[in-house]
């Protein structure tokens, strides 16, 4: 049954490795020559390199090839006994071979699995790390951003604060203005009336007339002038006016930028605060964690100590009783011993009473009557 199973053995270890070893043998030996060499010396260099390799496992490392083409009897007596040898081992030991086999596998399933665990762990850890470092660059830009935009807010409060001084001094320019152009077209209203009222007087005089005309001439081109002024700078001041309504919808448009901002940073100081509420409230928890485990601790040592105490009770109320029972035992023999020695008395007594009486009686008995009636 041995020489069945070892040529079992030999015959699939040889079929399944021939055509590998011979693929090997051919390309080591014949190198790019490998049509030169017949298939019957790969196929026998692939059942020698298979069997060396199973006789190296068996125990024979001298195995050569002069073995398998002119062996002699004491080799083949060593490489049997061997391979016998190994064959009984390994039938011996199979439930070994599986049991540790098996572990090797489950060792590697495990090892695979944690292996997969680990980079999954990893992965998850750099992950973890590049979403924590985004958040951070995303809150370090956020900060960077709200100083920026509180900067700009105070910059655009100062502004709005120069645009309305600028504004309310432009109103009260063109207020003062519109009120000088008022009363310089009265005035030249006046003068015209006046004027026309004096003109049948000026045509009497061609010389008074002549120099009239060119005072009024010359008071006419200085209300153009003036009036031409005060119109440019209506103008000017309606100019202003506009780009002051579009400066003043621009800041009423940061206003509400502003508005929004310190509404986001509002809310952005509520969960600061909820956060640090919930920061203390972890910190308070913790410390209750704390105080609980130093409170079990006490606890736990004041039960030792009572369980000490009440192990040294028990042990002085077991002495105790102990004691009394051996006080009793000896109370108890005492006491039969006196009953033993009180009936013992109790019945010499009863012996010498009657002892007595009959003593008493023999004695009557032994008297006459006569002297008995006597006494």
């Amino acid at each position: 049954m041995v020489f069945e199973y070892l040529g079992e053995l030999l015959m699939n270890a040889t079929r399944d490795s021939i055509d590998p070893a011979m693929r090997a043998a051919a390309e080591d030996i014949c190198g790019d020559f490998v049509e030169i060499v017949p298939s019957e010396t790969r196929n026998l260099m692939g059942f020698f390199v298979s069997l060396r390799r199973l006789l190296v496992e068996c125990g024979v490392h001298d195995f050569s090839f002069s073995d398998l083409v002119r062996p002699t009897h004491e080799r083949l007596v060593k490489i049997f006994s061997y391979t016998i040898n190994f064959v009984r081992f390994r039938e011996s030991q199979t439930a070994t071979i599986d049991e540790n086999f098996n572990k090797t596998e489950a060792t590697k399933t495990r090892i695979e699995n944690l292996y997969i665990e680990n980079q999954e762990m990893e992965q998850r850890l750099e992950e973890m790390k590049r979403n924590n470092k985004a958040l951070k660059n995303a809150a370090d830009e956020k900060v960077a951003r709200n100083n920026e935009l509180k900067a700009r807010l105070i910059e655009l409060k100062k502004g709005q604060e120069r645009v309305a001084e600028q504004l309310e001094r432009a109103k009260s320019d063109k207020s003062r203005s519109q009120s000088l152009l008022e009363e310089k077209t009265e005035r030249l209203l006046r003068s015209r009336q006046e004027s026309e009222k004096l003109r049948p007087y000026v045509l009497q005089s061609p010389v008074a007339l002549q120099s009239a005309l060119t005072e009024l001439s010359d008071n006419l081109q200085r209300d153009k002038g003036q009036i031409d002024m005060l119109e440019r700078r209506a103008r000017a001041l309606q100019t202003s006016s506009d780009s002051f309504t579009v400066v003043h919808n621009d800041v009423q448009a940061c206003v509400k930028v502003l508005e929004e901002i310190s509404i986001e940073l509002q809310k952005e100081e509520e969960e600061d605060l909820q956060a640090s509420k919930n920061r203390e409230k972890l910190a308070e928890r913790t410390n209750n964690v704390r105080e609980v485990e130093q409170n079990e601790k006490v606890l736990l040592r004041q039960l030792s100590r009572w369980e000490e105490r009440t192990e040294e009770l028990r042990r002085k109320h077991k002495d105790r009783e102990d004691a009394a029972k051996a006080r009793m035992a000896e109370l108890s023999a005492v006491q039969r011993q006196l009953r033993e020695e009180r009936a013992d008395k109790g019945r010499d007594m009863d012996r010498r009473r009657m002892r007595i009486e009959q003593t008493e009686k023999k004695v009557c008995q032994s008297i006459p009557e006569g002297c008995l009636s006597r006494y």
